[in-house]
């Protein structure tokens, strides 16, 4: 059934824009959203490399935690308590990427935290926006304010003519460093904007009052460097970037070690930091640390053209013997004309060239373990 006949799906503000893009609407994460445009996938994953890729992320859940005592620090404190990051030190006009644990030192969902002065700025994702703002809701109510920002839409400009496109409309764009984060005027609409996303391009994610939202992404669109992208191009590019996709890389049962995500772990929160532990998990998690875990996410490259889908069994050898591991994204890199995928394998599998075997369609297709991200990422530092 078509996406648009399913009347419990929630609509973006740009719904009506997607359609009359042609855009290819499809159910995803309880959203009616564009999986693709005329110019199809291949095409627009190209041209975000190349240009500028316009991206509907308005799904995702915008959250702001405002500090009940008035005092940034706080609130940081507070978020402490539910992620291992170190978010007292996120300075002013800057954000970072953290993740929600559970007891077991799993991951509940990533999102990203930016400081706004007097507030932190949340984006989280959109199949977990309810339960992580009821989860804040649970921990953090003594001591802040939990605010939805349910009337914001959030666009993604990703590629290497990003800024260029986006100075045109937002003065400050060009001296914006990759994280950087806070209030500024685009096309004259008061948003808040941040030098990230998920492609492994440079780019910006762009908060704009859903009133708005329309106006903006078609300035943008008069651009000729701008097209609009779908969600097919989303996911090959955030694939061929190695970024993790929640419910697939991760989730409640891996920890950010085994995720490979211990470079988000800031030293302050580990054993021997100033304020280690104190997040949900960190025992086990520490442990990790500390020790090492028994399996790791890594990087697959596949000999031949043949995709590697998720969910496809890993083995150690090309006959025989248990499964090791299995393939948690998959697909072919348009970037590289090559399949890429990543996994779950033992840690004494995942050394760069391990040699495995994925089955697929009944027979073990050859693959090695890969350096990510597949495609050097170009962020601005």
């Amino acid at each position: 059934m078509l996406a648009h006949n399913q009347d419990s799906l929630k609509r973006t503000p740009l719904y009506d824009l997607h359609v009359s893009l042609g855009g290819k609407m499809v159910p995803f994460a309880g959203y009616d959203m564009p999986v693709q445009y005329p110019a199809g996938v291949l095409k627009e994953h190209l041209h975000t490399r190349a240009s500028a890729g316009l991206f509907d992320v308005s799904h995702m859940g915008q959250i702001a935690l405002r500090p009940k005592s008035g005092r940034i620090e706080d609130a940081a404190r507070a978020l402490e308590r539910l992620v291992p990051q170190d978010i007292m030190a996120i300075a002013p006009g800057r954000q970072r990427y953290a993740q929600f644990t559970n007891a077991d030192g799993g991951i509940l969902d990533d999102l990203m935290v930016a400081n706004f002065g007097d507030h932190l700025f949340l984006v989280v994702n959109a199949a977990c926006k309810d339960a992580d703002e009821a989860h804040l809701r649970a921990n953090l109510s003594d001591d802040c304010v939990i605010d939805s920002l349910e009337g914001r839409a959030l666009i993604a400009l990703q590629g290497p003519k990003a800024e260029a496109v986006l100075a045109k409309l937002c003065v400050e764009a060009p001296a914006m460093k990759f994280m950087d984060a806070g209030p500024h005027d685009v096309a004259g609409i008061k948003c808040f904007v941040s030098r990230s996303g998920y492609t492994g391009e440079d780019g910006f994610e762009i908060s704009v009052p859903a009133a708005d939202a329309e106006r903006l992404a078609k300035t943008l669109l008069e651009n000729p460097d701008v097209l609009p992208i779908g969600l097919g191009a989303r996911d090959s590019l955030r694939l061929e970037a190695g970024l993790c996709l929640y419910g697939h890389d991760i989730d409640t049962t891996t920890t950010p070690v085994e995720a490979a995500l211990e470079w988000s772990v800031q030293k302050s929160r580990r054993t021997g930091g100033a304020r280690a532990g104190g997040f949900p998990g960190a025992e086990k998690i520490l442990a990790h640390f500390d020790g090492g875990a028994s399996r790791r996410r890594v990087g697959l490259r596949a000999e031949g053209r043949a995709p590697v889908r998720e969910g496809a069994l890993l083995f150690a050898d090309d006959t025989g013997g248990e499964p090791i591991g299995k393939v948690t994204s998959g697909g072919f890199g348009p970037s590289l004309s090559a399949p890429v995928a990543m996994g779950y394998v033992p840690t004494n599998l995942s050394a760069l060239g391990t040699k495995l075997f994925a089955e697929v369609r009944g027979q073990r297709l050859p693959l090695a373990v890969a350096a990510m991200p597949f495609v050097k990422n170009t962020y601005k530092r």
